[in-house]
């Protein structure tokens, strides 16, 4: 739980950085490329080694990671004396929703029976940027324990249009009606 928590706090001052710099979108590369070297066991490995020296960690980082913007390369040092270069992941995706909600973008969870084609992606985008007023990007998973339609939730609201609540709402009006 505590990695969470520190995951929010240090994309929320590094967006904050960004922001003052007004380079956001070449953050947002530095960090994918560092939530990249994060997910390489060898490397990690590496990195995560209490033998090898800070200064040799800093060089492999620096070259794996290639041209970004030195504070990126700070934070990832930083994350690394600290033990927590394996949050850098939450990190990223953290950083890149605050980026999204700085151009308006909101991002709806979808979950459906069956994995959804782009046509139908792209029309629940249009109709739930109708309702929030912003540009929507749908993030879609599958479960079909919900047998049919769809759950979805946009930042505090949720929509469930699944067989499952419908039979659940039918199964509670029948007990409640004496069946």
């Amino acid at each position: 739980m505590p990695q969470v928590s520190s995951g929010k706090r240090y994309a929320q001052a590094f967006f904050e950085l960004a922001l003052e710099k007004g380079e956001p979108e070449s953050w947002q590369v530095g960090l994918r490329k560092l939530t990249d070297i994060a997910t390489d066991i060898k490397i990690m490995g590496l990195l995560e080694n209490p033998k090898l020296p800070f200064d040799t960690k800093k060089s492999l980082l620096k070259e794996r990671l290639g041209k970004v913007d030195p504070l990126v390369l700070n934070l990832a040092c930083l994350l690394m004396s600290r033990g927590k270069l394996k949050i850098i992941g939450d990190i990223s995706q953290r950083y890149g929703q605050l980026l999204d909600a700085h151009y308006g973008i909101e991002h709806a969870e979808v979950v459906a029976a069956v994995p959804l084609d782009d046509e139908i992606k792209k029309s629940l985008s249009a109709r739930f940027g109708e309702m929030v007023g912003h540009k929507v990007v749908i993030d879609a998973r599958v479960d079909p324990s919900i047998i049919g339609g769809f759950k979805a939730k946009i930042s505090d609201t949720l929509i469930d249009g699944s067989i499952h609540n419908m039979l659940e709402l039918l199964k509670k009006s029948l007990v409640g009606a004496g069946f």
